[in-house]
């Protein structure tokens, strides 16, 4: 059993999540802070971004009575951009085993088309084909002489990732891996046939919006939009003249009042007199912003070019929470099917988490578990996957393997090995004498 520590970076709020992995994960520990510094998923002030950090963990170490110095993080889909690649191999040995389907994984990262100034977190294959038969979903153990992958690429900014590498370190933590925030969320949120059929799942926090796409098991499209709740929060407070407190306030308990009701609320800058404001005309205001941001999403669903293979749409994030969403996209999204999904329970989740606002941290938590995917590169340019333990892979050196997580039989490692030296050997003698033949010729010369 191991310790972790999930730490979800939002524009309202951080999170962390300390959990003991084993065959199940169960949270032993949560810390939750109002977030400094970050705007729109975008880090503004270091400082002031770890400063929350580090109130939130040490939070959570309190509860769970443990120190843990490293952390899975989330990354907001603002920092990243993703792109498609296809890797082929060869199959000498005409079966397929994990080390094949590595290879071509690399190879798809290695025939990528990365820019400079980004880095690969993560790569997801989807669409794998052995010979000339394709769509096979996982081609373990299958007989071929090739075989060819597609990958969804996800990369993020260099400064993006030195900016919370650095933010982290000045919170006392290391990174030990990185996670787009809307898988995290897919993850916790998501079934497997949701995943198969195909879904769109939206995660719409306080400032932003992160869409990712499943088609097949696989990861097909991700995108990202700077719009979320807290714009509602916000007109509610200029149509008001209230705090923005209490716009938040009113905004979450709008379903509690009737339409004919009036209320008493402060006014900015004057908070101990108070006045009027009409319910019906609250919802007025808020359902137009609502209406608004659902048509915008609808929108970047469209974009993807693949929404006429999609089942559903999934919404989660703090902008789920508002009432009567669900019927209200509905329509808009062109009478989809719409579900309102909380992230799912594991153990020691403690009731304040079984929320839709928490969904990225407790994906991370599960993300740790390692049975998310059926296969991954992830941040650490590590080759993972749920059948077997991690491979150590290099994504510039793309056949460089780790033999000892491969072959279990120690027999046929030193059976190959022996092939290996043999060759070896016989190369070295060729070069030998090539070389005598080149020195006699000079000497005739």
């Amino acid at each position: 059993m191991k310790t972790i520590l999930g730490i979800d970076i939002g524009s309202s709020k951080t999170v962390a999540l300390i959990a003991d992995i084993a065959e199940e994960a169960t949270i032993t520990g949560v810390g939750i802070t109002k977030s400094k510094g970050i705007k729109k998923g975008i880090i503004t002030n270091i400082d002031q971004a770890a400063t929350s950090i580090k109130q939130a963990i040490n939070d959570a170490k309190r509860i769970a009575g443990v120190n843990v110095n490293k952390a899975i993080v989330s990354i907001s889909t603002a920092y990243t951009q993703s792109t498609k690649s296809h890797g082929i191999v060869n199959i000498p040995t005409n079966e397929i085993t994990i080390s094949e389907i590595n290879r071509a994984i690399q190879t798809a990262l290695h025939n990528a088309t990365i820019p400079h100034e980004y880095e690969i977190i993560q790569a997801l294959p989807y669409n794998f084909k052995v010979d000339d038969v394709s769509d096979i979903e996982d081609p373990e153990g299958m007989s071929g002489s090739r075989l060819e992958v597609s990958v969804h690429i996800i990369m993020a900014q260099k400064s993006g990732i030195e900016n919370t590498k650095k933010m982290l370190k000045i919170a006392g933590l290391n990174i030990d891996n990185i996670v787009l925030s809307s898988f995290a969320s897919a993850i916790a949120t998501l079934n497997e046939d949701e995943e198969q059929q195909g879904i769109a799942l939206v995660d719409i926090g306080a400032t932003t919006s992160d869409l990712i796409i499943f088609k097949e098991n696989s990861v097909r499209y991700t995108d990202f939009i700077g719009i979320g709740s807290y714009h509602i929060t916000n007109d509610l407070a200029m149509a008001l003249h209230t705090p923005i407190k209490e716009a938040e306030h009113i905004k979450l308990n709008i379903d509690k009042y009737s339409d004919e009701e009036i209320i008493e609320i402060p006014l900015i800058g004057d908070e101990h007199n108070t006045k009027t404001a009409n319910i019906s005309l609250i919802k007025e205001v808020m359902s137009a912003r609502i209406n608004e941001t659902l048509i915008i999403l609808n929108d970047l669903v469209e974009k993807s070019r693949l929404k006429s293979q999609l089942t559903g749409i999934v919404l989660t994030g703090g902008f789920a929470n508002l009432a009567n969403l669900r019927e209200i996209a509905i329509p808009i999204f062109g009478n989809m099917s719409v579900r309102i999904a909380k992230p799912k329970e594991i153990n020691g989740l403690f009731d304040n988490l079984k929320a839709p606002e928490f969904s990225t941290s407790i994906g991370l938590v599960i993300y740790a578990l390692g049975n998310h995917s059926s296969y991954e590169i992830d941040s650490n340019r590590k080759f993972r996957s749920k059948y077997s333990s991690q491979i150590n892979s290099d994504i510039n050196t793309p056949r460089e393997i780790d033999n000892d997580n491969i072959f279990n039989d120690k027999e046929e490692v030193t059976e190959k090995e022996k092939i290996v030296n043999l060759m070896d050997k016989k190369k070295k003698n060729s070069a030998s004498i090539f070389e005598r033949f080149r020195i006699w010729l000079n000497g005739i010369f």
